[in-house]
């Protein structure tokens, strides 16, 4: 899989979280920094 398709993935995982759950708007983001930063150091 490509780094573009799985970070549209995790955007879009994380979008629909905080529409579910507003209040966890901090954790989603930090959750979604680190994985994005993680495909782009492993080159996955």
């Amino acid at each position: 899989m490509s780094p573009l398709f799985l970070e549209s993935v995790i955007a879009l995982l994380g979008g629909i979280l905080i529409l579910v759950r507003p209040q966890i708007l901090n954790f989603v983001v930090a959750i979604y920094l680190i994985l994005v930063g993680l495909l782009g150091l492993l080159q996955l």
